[in-house]
């Protein structure tokens, strides 16, 4: 009987939103345990009025019934003493027994037993954690957890594995990733309600045979993760309804009777298959209970939601990585797991910061489960005469806390099986069980039965206690007012060759005859110097050349966690977060790095998101926890560095500003306000436009200028110094689909027309016009005249069908407006659509591309996955600089800096070339040494960047 049950194994990934297990057979084939017909089973439990505990789909089908007894994520409850569910207190064992007996009965069901499993655990649970684990493995009727040590052989039991373990074995022994020994690997593990993000190192063979990880670092968030990421996607549709539906609304969010909680459940429900669905497609709809029209969510309402949230995750994977004294770099991989890392802009965002492209798999779930198997290696028979012989007894080792390493592997090597951990302890008082032959509680069925008294059940079927032989492993819209560098990452790869190329010259005619030559000469010079006056690149090439480090300025005595930097005119302002929060801002002579003065801001925070300079202030913003989360901004005097002023805004808040006033979209109290520079105090206040229904949510876009894009332009092409002319204007959105411009220094509403814009369509505004495309397949591309709003749109373009559809809006020249147009959602066949008036409009091709930014009359396309590239075209849609790689960025309106890798929050060397767009003529200028690519700002002759523990000053190009 035994002999039948040799091989089979379990791996287990109980986790907070799902779980997953997956099966091996005999001969090393593995597939998913199908849990109720799926692969992927909801960790929530149900407990019904008679006493049972339901878990998985079944949980969450009764839970429409009476939600009040339903509890989605048990996991994260662990801390608790109990869970109230209905009308009775159960404690966390209870629960996560629950969800493993569910998973022990479907593995009964496949394949006639329980076989022996390793069930993983987050890295970071303490011995308190880890006996409730214990506890829960006894209620579901699994062999209790045995401890592996390197004293001896290991009791048989339910191995206990880290998942970080799990996950780098998956990496190594079935991707065949290669770590070398002595080498580590960053575990990134977005799931449904937790982030874990660990740092193993590969470890060897311990002297029992193990080979495996340890390891070294460890942390995370454990209030982040895909539920927070439904939660502000939720908050989103919100955004969309609530204005309209107000009343249905209020009973989905804060609901009084089961109805409502049904109703509530699915909505989230539907967020959430949505946000799945995103990960694949550009849009999805999402039926909102009591709303007949479904909502039309985006990949951009998702990014746009999640990004916040991510910035933390980034940040966290970034401190881990330091805590175990390494530097991205020096990693031998980056692998991602758990479903949530799905979202590809997790990999973009974690490929921008640290600069080491991530792994992820199309089923991210899976990896710790699969993982876990390779505790359980199959054994390799010897042939007797007498029949097949196994080495000797060796029970299975639950498995935590990495040993040390034994023989070491050649360099490269992949390891060959499991490695050493230490494991969870058996709950107080549990009585001994021997092997596999584990029984169920009472009441087997598709219920975890809490009976006082109630009888035991029949046993689970399994196998005797056997060995586990040791043995090879198988084979197998907008941008966010100034938002610079850091907050808008970009990845990018090493610089390729430069094109080649240069323009032509004219040549002259001969004339016959001295006095008609005499006269054709002279006639000729003076229109030939007219000719080049009017034709000339009033943006010449810049006199780029080698960088020159100017000078370095001195930060903490300690390495920041964050810096920051500004550039404006003569000065550049460097900013880090102090040990005690406040922000420490230095401004120095841009030219010279001479020191002016070092304040505070007087405000302290978790952590800073950017600092602003405007003419006469510098201004700090906090990071954006939530929403609905105040922060201090903080505005101080260019000349002394003294506090002006204060106010608390909120996370989702906007501010723009004139050289006059800050404009504060002040989405709480739905309006726009105009504050003093100078004091903060309030000049003006205009209600934002409502719609019939009294909601009152809007989009700002401020009207761009030429000399505002004439200058230094951010990472996604927003001016940096936008307040260059006079007469400064934002065009406001209303929830009515009404536009209005407001000057900006007055508050006055100098133009407003009905009936343009829905919040959600592209919108570019710029000198005396207004670019809108809606959001929807077979879009029309229109033009409005600001200085005349009333006089009917002109239709610049019309997408020829229903598949294509907008993506990304500039204004790109006089009159003229430029669209990336996605056919079918097939991202290889983007195309730019250049539209001018009283032109036919023109377009060519531009696969993958996301981002536009203008140059003058030129146009910067980029794209920013994993092999980013950067293309400027001129006004025809030929190529000047031609698929460029790495990321370019604006310095005036004829010349471009080019960053050869990520502006990343890590210390490291960054080659930097300079571009001028009349002709695509490249300068390398050389590497950045040791700063962080995200704090880095410039204009057209200084770059300035933060360092370890200082920030350092170039110049790149002459005066």
């Amino acid at each position: 009987m035994a002999g039948q049950h040799e091989g089979f194994a379990l791996g287990v990934d109980l986790g907070t939103s799902n779980t997953v297990a997956v099966l091996r057979w005999p001969d090393g084939r593995t597939r998913p345990l199908l849990v109720d017909g799926q692969p992927i089973m909801p960790s929530g439990v149900y407990a019904d009025q008679d006493g049972g505990l339901h878990a998985g789909l079944d949980a969450r089908r009764l839970a429409q019934a009476d939600p009040g007894r339903y509890e989605p994520n048990p996991k994260r409850r662990i801390d608790e003493p109990t869970v109230r569910l209905g009308d009775r207190d159960l404690p966390p064992a209870k629960l996560l027994g629950a969800v493993l007996h569910a998973v022990g009965r479907a593995a009964v069901e496949a394949v006639g037993f329980l076989p022996p499993a390793v069930l993983t655990c987050p890295a970071t649970w303490d011995d308190t954690r880890r006996q409730v684990l214990g506890e829960a493995l006894l209620g579901a009727g699994w062999p209790q957890a045995a401890e592996h040590t390197l004293a001896g052989p290991t009791p048989p039991g339910t191995r206990l594995l880290r998942e970080p373990v799990a996950a780098a074995r998956y990496y190594t022994q079935v991707l065949r990733r290669p770590v070398p020994v002595g080498e580590a690997i960053a575990v990134f593990d977005f799931g449904g309600g937790t982030l874990d993000v660990a740092v193993v190192r590969n470890e060897g063979a311990d002297p029992w045979g193990d080979s495996g990880f340890t390891v070294i670092s460890c942390g995370g968030l454990p209030d982040l993760g895909g539920l927070d990421v439904d939660a502000a996607l939720v908050a989103r549709v919100g955004e969309l309804v609530a204005g309209r539906y107000a009343q249905q609304w209020a009973r989905l969010t804060a609901p009084s009777d089961t109805m409502q909680r049904r109703d509530a459940i699915a909505l989230w429900e539907a967020v959430r298959g949505a946000k799945e669905s995103l990960s694949r497609a550009t849009a999805a709809p999402v039926a909102v209970p009591g709303v007949a029209e479904p909502v039309r969510l985006t990949r951009d309402d998702v990014e746009r939601a999640a990004r916040p949230l991510l910035e933390r995750a980034v940040a966290a994977a970034r401190e881990v990585i330091g805590a175990a004294g390494l530097t991205p770099e020096r990693l031998a991989g980056l692998f991602l797991v758990g479903g949530s890392s799905r979202m590809p802009l997790v990999a973009r965002m974690l490929h921008a910061d640290l600069g080491i492209a991530p792994t992820v798999l199309e089923q991210p779930e899976l990896p710790v489960a699969e993982g876990a198997l390779t505790d359980l290696p199959l054994r390799v028979p010897t042939a007797t005469a007498a029949g097949p012989a196994f080495p000797a007894q060796r029970p299975a080792p639950t498995v935590l806390d990495a040993g040390p390493a034994a023989p070491a592997q050649a360099p490269g090597a992949v390891p060959a099986g499991p490695g050493p951990e230490s494991a969870v302890p058996a709950p107080a008082g549990a009585p001994p069980r021997s092997g596999l032959a584990a029984t169920l509680p009472a009441n087997v069925g598709p219920t975890l039965v809490d009976r006082p008294g109630s009888p035991a059940g029949p046993p689970l079927p399994g196998p005797p206690p056997s060995v586990n032989p040791v043995s090879a492993p198988p084979a197998g819209h907008h941008a966010a007012p100034f938002r610079g560098p850091a907050a808008r990452p970009s990845p990018v790869g090493p610089v390729s060759p430069p094109p080649s190329g240069a323009p032509g010259v004219r040549a002259g005619r001969r004339r016959t005859g001295w006095i008609v030559l005499g006269a054709v000469v002279a006639l000729a010079g003076v229109a030939t110097a007219a000719l080049l006056y009017l034709t000339r690149d009033r943006y010449p090439g810049l006199d780029f050349h080698t960088l020159q480090e100017v000078n370095r300025v001195a930060a903490g005595d300690e390495r920041s966690v964050g810096v920051w930097t500004a550039v404006l005119g003569d000065r550049a302002y460097l900013a880090y977060r102090r040990t005690d929060g406040q922000l420490e801002v230095v401004a120095v002579e841009a030219g010279t790095g001479e020191e002016l003065w070092r304040k505070t801001t007087g405000v302290a925070a978790d952590d800073w998101e950017q600092i602003v300079a405007v003419p006469g202030a510098v201004v700090a913003y906090p990071s954006e926890p939530a929403t609905s989360t105040p922060r201090e901004m903080v505005v101080l005097d260019a000349t002394t560095g003294a506090q002006r002023w204060k106010r608390a805004i909120h996370g989702d808040d906007d501010v723009y500003f004139t050289d006059q006033v800050a404009v504060l979209v002040d989405r709480t109290g739905k309006r726009l306000v105009g504050l003093r520079l100078r004091d903060g105090e309030q000049r003006w206040d205009l209600p934002n436009p409502q719609d019939e229904y009294g909601g009152a949510r809007t989009t700002v876009v401020p009207v761009g200028t030429r000399q505002a894009d004439a200058g230094p332009g951010y990472l996604d092409g927003v001016p940096r110094n936008p307040w260059r002319e006079k007469g400064r204007r934002l065009l406001q959105v209303g929830a009515d689909r009404s536009v209005r411009v407001v000057e900006m220094d007055s508050g006055k509403v100098i133009g407003s027309r009905g009936n343009v814009a829905d919040l959600d369509d592209l919108l570019a505004a710029h000198e005396d016009r207004l670019y809108v495309a809606a959001d929807e397949g077979g879009y029309q591309l229109l033009g409005y005249d600001l200085n005349s709003l009333a006089a009917q749109p002109v239709v610049l373009y019309r997408a020829p069908d229903d598949r294509r559809r907008p993506e990304a809006l500039v204004a790109c020249g006089e009159h003229r407006a430029c669209v990336l147009e996605v056919p079918d959602a097939k991202a290889d066949q983007t195309v730019v659509v250049a539209a001018t008036e009283g032109e036919a409009p023109k377009s060519w091709p531009a696969p993958n591309a996301s981002t536009l930014a203008p140059v003058g009359e030129r146009l910067l396309v980029r794209v920013t996955d994993s092999a980013a590239t950067s293309t400027l075209f001129d006004s025809d849609g030929k190529a000047v600089l031609r698929d460029r790689r790495g990321v370019a960025v604006r310095l005036d309106a004829g010349n471009l800096l080019v960053f050869a890798q990520p502006p990343s929050t890590v210390e490291s060397d960054r080659s930097v070339a300079g571009v001028w767009a009349g002709t695509g003529e490249v300068t390398e200028l050389g590497e950045l040494v040791g700063v962080r690519g995200s704090s880095c700002s410039w204009n057209t002759r200084l770059i300035v960047c933060g360092a370890e523990k200082d920030f350092v000053i170039y110049r790149f190009a002459s005066d």
